[in-house]
């Protein structure tokens, strides 16, 4: 019999986590022993365990490009990391390591290479990041998100797959949705998503601006662990959650707009669901510009209106909000007019390869 036993890694932010978890259901339908390996205090740990997939802790360092007092000490961390999952790899001998990204992934990709056991590594970004980087001379297979992140891979490894969405997002009602949210005037409804973590600029933004946003619209905002204003409870119209996760399939249904920042995974969800979003990146201040380069990638395309976080103020939100509404049919076209490959399909089939 083949042996059919994989070990995911990812992990720091949901989008490490949740594309993750769009592959291993129909792994697990089709009988693979599937496990993961994250970070002992990372938000991976809460959502993997809530998919009943055994979960193991590891040390891990952060990787950084700038000057941190850390540097110094979280080499040390990763190398026990390695250690960690070097053990854990031995005992579980799968065929395969997957990897999505975060710092964690590195010494879990490190080991499986010391134990020869392949690695496959999915990029969402255009420009892949630090960890990817350093993964890619540990990869047998390369997956990217954009087409244009194909050029920083070797040929011979990469290939252009899309990003993974959860079947269960395509199942989604919106008459359950707007009973679950409460919101039942005829007004349209905006989703605002800053990140499992939040996003504190977009977060004020919105809350300033309710007193105009509420007179047109009604409002889910997804303010990220520890952002519920308890103020703001009794706002008509307006519905705060710091996160929402089995319910979500049900809200987006119904959701006619989404206020995101540019996180790849998110943005080619929305895309897929066909919602018309206003994209406000992370700034450089505050990441290595990969949102901004995903969001733009949007723009050109026709997907998205843009706002940069340096241009927030609630005038400029409010603004681009009547843009994205005024021209939303524009956006539903372009957005109809994009392949339906099925990405899901196609990595199932390449980590399959594996188990023969």
């Amino acid at each position: 019999m083949a042996n059919k036993k994989i070990v995911f890694t990812g992990g720091g932010t949901a989008g490490h986590v949740t594309p993750n978890i769009a592959i291993m259901n129909p792994l697990r339908e089709s009988g693979w022993d599937i496990t993961y390996i994250g970070s002992k205090n990372g938000i991976e740990k809460e959502i993997v365990e809530k998919e009943n997939v055994p979960f193991y802790g590891i040390s891990s360092g952060k990787l950084r490009r700038y000057f941190d007092w850390k540097n110094f000490s979280d080499p040390f961390r990763i190398l026990k990391g390695v250690g960690e999952a070097y053990s854990i790899l031995r005992k579980l001998r799968p065929v395969v390591v997957f990897s999505k990204g975060g710092f964690v992934t590195v010494p879990v990709v490190m080991a499986a290479k010391l134990l020869k056991i392949p690695v496959i590594i999915h990029e969402s970004d255009i420009t892949p990041g630090l960890a990817n980087k350093i993964a890619t001379k540990f990869a047998t297979r390369i997956f990217v998100t954009f087409e244009e992140t194909a050029k920083y891979f070797p040929l011979e490894k990469v290939l252009h797959t899309g990003s993974p969405i959860r079947k269960e997002l395509f199942e989604g009602n919106k008459v359950e949705g707007k009973a679950i949210l409460g919101l039942h005037e005829n007004k349209p409804i905006i989703t605002i998503m800053g990140g499992s973590l939040g996003a504190r600029k977009i977060n004020e933004t919105i809350r300033e601006s309710l007193d105009i946003l509420t007179n047109s619209y009604q409002i889910v905002h997804l303010t990220g662990k520890g952002n519920v204003d308890e103020s703001l409870m009794h706002v008509r119209g307006y519905k705060q959650f710091e996160y929402i996760s089995s319910e979500l399939p049900d809200v987006l249904a119904a959701t006619d707009f989404v206020i995101s920042r540019a996180g790849a995974n998110s943005i080619f969800e929305f895309l897929a669901l066909r919602i018309p979003m206003l994209l406000i990146p992370l700034s450089k201040n505050a990441s290595r510009g990969d949102q901004i380069l995903n969001a733009k990638s949007f723009r050109k395309k026709g997907y998205a209106q843009v706002l940069m976080e340096e241009e927030l103020t609630k005038e400029s939100l409010l603004l681009n909000l009547d843009s994205l509404v005024s021209k939303s049919e524009v956006f539903l076209h372009a957005m109809e007019q994009t392949s339906t490959q099925n990405t899901v399909d196609l990595i199932v089939d390449e980590i399959t390869y594996y188990s023969r």
